[in-house]
């Protein structure tokens, strides 16, 4: 199921032609893609593959997902970013962004006080001159795989 005035559920619609930014990993349940318009490399967005406006609606094999992804996503940006802990952040309140949603944001050692917790979100839709470009995300999508890799385990797929 699909949402028409979905971001997440028209990128979900163009799956096969998506860039690496966009579809970091995936499984049946969940798509991970790097967020767009931010200046912290590596703030990543899980997302189900199906339209769900609610965490209470996700299916039971959702749910078993959800905890397993967030962490091997979590030790993946440890290794890739060199954070010191990753926050994980849920609120899919924004018009054309009601599709769940959860942040996984590395948070840097010197990343300011203000801009730690909520403040992180100071980091979003700022200038475009100071934001993660299109290649800068296709990369980290590429050091994220590989490092997804060498952690071992059951990997996710990647396009």
């Amino acid at each position: 199921m699909t949402a028409p005035d979905c971001y997440a559920c028209a990128k979900e619609a163009r799956f096969d032609e998506l860039p690496p930014r966009e579809c970091v990993v995936f499984d049946q349940h969940w798509r991970v893609a790097h967020v767009f318009d931010t200046a912290l490399p590596g703030w990543l967005v899980l997302l189900p593959r199906r339209h769900v406006t609610a965490v209470h609606d996700l299916t039971d094999a959702e749910a078993a997902a959800l905890g397993t992804w967030q962490v091997k996503l979590s030790r993946a940006l440890r290794g890739v970013t060199g954070c010191v802990k990753t926050c994980v952040v849920q609120f899919a309140e924004t018009e054309g962004f009601a599709h769940v949603h959860f942040h996984i944001v590395p948070r840097m050692a010197n990343l300011p006080e203000a801009q730690r917790g909520p403040g992180v979100f100071e980091l979003l839709g700022g200038p475009e001159h100071e934001r993660v470009t299109a290649d800068q995300a296709d990369h980290v999508a590429h050091a994220l795989r590989a490092q997804l890799l060498r952690l071992g385990g059951a990997t996710p797929q990647s396009p």
